[in-house]
């Protein structure tokens, strides 16, 4: 047992089974002691693909770090009652509820509801979440995101949600994937990129954005780059490398609506420049010129990229020779969080844990309805998305959130094409945070910064790596004002490695882990297709919240802070960990599939009646097709997955027969009646409509003094028994609350603080500074 590891002490008791499984590996990886309780045949996953040499990639990734054990129901009992949290994905389970236990159920649709007995896939999450809508490129049909994005992802929520009731003492936890990917994947209600100048998905066009402008990719010498231009500093450094020329000279193009609008001009020319250079060439001038740049790597390049080797990135898969896999999502303390014990054999740890059983001893739960982080204060210098992202969720659950800027350097994602004073993006993003105007520039402010860090318990940024540290900002420096204080950083390679000072933008992230490369046509070796999502910056958030929340668990012992660190390349490659692993043994294994799953058959996309209507249909197996092949009323002879996918094509005409017949809706109604997984392509908008998520109060409405329209908002991270829902307070406008926040948590002299506003310190919001903050 590694002591030193935030969840030492906490118990956690496994019961998924190939749904969820990562949400435990991330306590494991914490240092919770993950027992997984399984039935005398074993769990299915141990058999999950890809599997090499008899062995599940997807197990041995999926639970390393854990126990395992074969429980009967009266040495489950006993375990439970030893035990801090269950997680599982059987409805039945609930039934285990004790004071201090928390209970997390992880399900596709929730444990109520109309939906919550359909059946699911990756896919169909993906379709019904209101990603799919919004991926491709304009004029296509849509494509589904390669890997394990939605189930993976769904897994980050449900361990946040796991300590949530934890720290508070306890409680059931309702989670939904369905739910969770229409929160955290790519949320439609929530904050996006800035360079999508403040406008949120939901009000994007009905088809598939045309967003290969915002983070433009070419073609160069030995295969693709992408550049994220959106400073006006970035642009000085395009435009110097273009050799400036003439035609690109116009002030204006500093703006970054008017570049976008200029784009058939701009990218043309940077092609050019682009064309003869190598890839590490490319790179290399962008950095230089000062212009976030990156490559498309393939997996394979990916894992054996310097600066994942330098990180120690990649571990030995212990029970497949020359296997690698992913080693850990993160940092704690200044160590990696990663693989300690290999996945455990079955029934491995039978003896040793059940003879060793004692009773837990429950702590004080909160009120019912109380929030479990009320008290708890968060110093928040995030920026952008994942920045945004991860105060919010502490503001959710009761922190007092306080997002210290400055005009000098505002956050990027409170940029706007209508030169609004907020936007709803930013709204959404920050809701239910204090705003602190302060110049961290000054010694002034960064001792007043010190003097919050001693009333806090959490200082989160996402700067370069070493920028909190040239500030004087350091761990050292605020442990020293604060020894409780926890200090939490993400940036997109992490804060050591040759590319950690490498800009962190998500378009960059993504495709040097191979992902960008991985999501596009397969008709089409151009037709790159992420350039609209914003993973991974909601599960990255997630994932640091899991790590900070476990610091603060184990300072109630310990009484010290410490530190926690993501990378946000690493994050990727953990959500890709058993493909990964595979690509690590038959190399050019994991590529792109477009929209047909190679598995079996059908397992696609299929249109619908209307238009640009679809729906995804996946059989997983014997009984899958069965039931299909009874709705279709066809007689073709296929018991298996081999005689089905030497018959797709004529099978994938069936089904598109029958569905393009009728309207999504009805499609996907009569073949989840059925008992097949399927799924209607669902745009943004009618999630708001959809009778699942107002069965279990997904939406609620927020009102902004500076937006005109009431704003549907997502409700909490799962549905609780005794959690309230999050509050709703108004995102801040830029210094709106200096006056407040120094003089009631520091007791400042209010005349102190009219001369530091004065003096240009302490930055307050007027209708005068409206015009200060940076427009696109």
């Amino acid at each position: 047992m590694d002591t030193d590891l935030p969840l030492t002490g906490v118990r956690v008791v496994d019961r998924t089974d190939g749904l969820g499984e990562t949400a435990s590996r991330l306590l494991a990886d914490l240092g919770a002691d993950v027992i997984r309780a399984e039935p005398a045949t074993g769990s299915l996953s141990r058999h999950q693909e890809p599997v090499v040499d008899g062995v599940s990639l997807y197990y041995a990734t999926h639970n390393a770090n854990k126990r395992a054990v074969v429980a009967g129901d009266d040495d489950l009992s006993s375990l439970l009652d030893s035990a801090d949290i269950l997680i599982t994905n059987n409805a039945a389970d609930t039934r285990h509820q004790r004071p201090g236990l928390t209970v997390v159920a992880i399900t596709d649709y929730g444990l109520t509801g109309p939906y919550r007995d359909w059946q699911a896939t990756e896919w169909t999450h993906l379709a019904l979440g209101g990603v799919l809508c919004r991926s491709g490129l304009p004029g296509r049909e849509p494509l589904l995101p390669p890997g394990s994005l939605a189930y993976e992802s769904a897994a980050a929520q449900a361990a946040w949600a796991a300590l949530l009731a934890y720290y508070r003492g306890g409680d059931l936890v309702d989670i939904s994937v369905y739910e969770a990917i229409t929160q955290v994947l790519d949320p439609g209600f929530g904050i996006g990129g800035s360079a999508t100048g403040g406008v949120p998905a939901v009000n994007g066009p009905r088809g598939r954005p045309d967003a290969r402008h915002l983070y433009p990719i070419f073609r160069c010498a030995d295969g693709w780059v992408r550049i994220c231009v959106l400073a006006p500093r970035q642009w000085q450094g395009m435009f110097t490398w273009l050799g400036q020329p003439a035609e690109f000279a116009d002030p204006e193009l500093a703006k970054l609506g008017k570049r976008f609008a200029a784009a058939g001009r701009i990218y043309p020319a940077i092609g050019r420049l682009f064309a003869t250079r190598t890839r590490e060439q490319i790179v290399t001038e962008g950095q230089q010129h000062g212009v976030p740049t990156a490559a498309l790597l393939s997996p394979t390049e990916v894992m054996q990229a310097e600066q994942f080797t330098a990180r120690g990135a990649f571990t030995d898969v212990p029970s497949v020779p020359e296997a690698r896999m992913p080693d850990g999502l993160l940092e704690v303390d200044g160590r990696r969080a990663g693989i300690r014990t290999p996945a455990p054999g079955h029934g491995q740890h039978t003896s040793e844990v059940l003879s060793t059983l004692t009773p837990a001893t429950p702590g004080a739960a909160a009120p019912d309805g109380a929030l479990p982080l009320t008290g708890l204060r968060v110093l928040d210098l995030g920026v952008i998305v994942v920045g945004a992202e991860l105060g919010r969720l502490f503001a959710d659950m009761g922190a007092e959130v306080i997002k210290v800027e400055n005009r000098a350097f505002p956050d990027g994602s409170r940029q706007t094409f209508d030169g609004a004073a907020i936007s709803a993006s930013f709204a959404y993003g920050h809701r239910n945070k204090l705003g602190l105007g302060l110049n961290l520039r000054s010694p002034e402010g960064i001792e007043i910064f010190k003097q919050l860090v001693a009333e806090s318990d959490v200082v989160v940024s996402n700067f370069k790596p070493g920028t909190m540290e040239s500030l004087g900002l350091g761990y050292e420096q605020l442990a020293a004002v604060n020894p409780g204080i926890v200090i939490a950083d993400s940036s997109a390679f992490g804060p050591t490695g040759p590319w950690s000072r490498r800009m962190g933008y998500g378009p960059l992230v993504r495709a040097s882990t191979g992902l960008s490369g991985l999501w596009r046509y397969l008709d089409d070796e151009g037709g790159h297709s992420d350039a609209s999502t914003i993973y991974p910056d909601h599960i990255a958030a997630r994932i640091e919240a899991v790590a900070i929340l476990a610091k603060l668990i184990a300072r109630r012992h310990s009484g010290r802070g410490g530190t926690v660190s993501v990378a946000q390349a690493e994050v990727i490659m953990g959500q890709l960990q058993h493909q990964l692993a595979l690509e690590s043994v038959r190399p050019g294994s994991l590529t792109a599939v477009g929209n047909t799953g190679p598995a079996d058959a059908p397992y696609g996309l299929f249109p619908c009646a209307g238009d640009d209507e679809w729906c995804v249909v996946t059989v997983r197996g014997d009984n899958d097709w069965q039931r299909l092949a009874q709705l279709l009323g066809t007689d073709l002879d296929l018991p298996t997955a081999d005689d089905r996918i030497a018959h797709r094509e004529q099978i994938d005409a069936l089904v598109s027969a029958w569905t393009s017949a009728r309207p999504p809706r009805r499609a996907m109604a009569e073949l989840q009646a059925a008992g097949v997984p399927a799924a209607m392509m669902q745009r943004v908008p009618e999630l708001l409509d959809d009778p699942h998520l107002a069965h279990r109060g997904f939406f609620r409405t927020m009102h902004h003094p500076h937006i005109t329209e009431p704003m549907p908002t997502e409700n909490g991270p799962a549905v609780f028994k005794s959690i309230g829902p999050p509050p709703l307070e108004p995102a801040p406008l830029p210094g709106e609350h200096s006056r407040d926040v120094l003089i009631r948590v520091l007791g400042m002299p209010a005349d102190e603080v009219d001369a530091l506003i004065t003096a240009g310190i302490v930055e307050q919001w007027t209708d005068a500074h409206a015009t200060s903050v940076e427009r696109v």
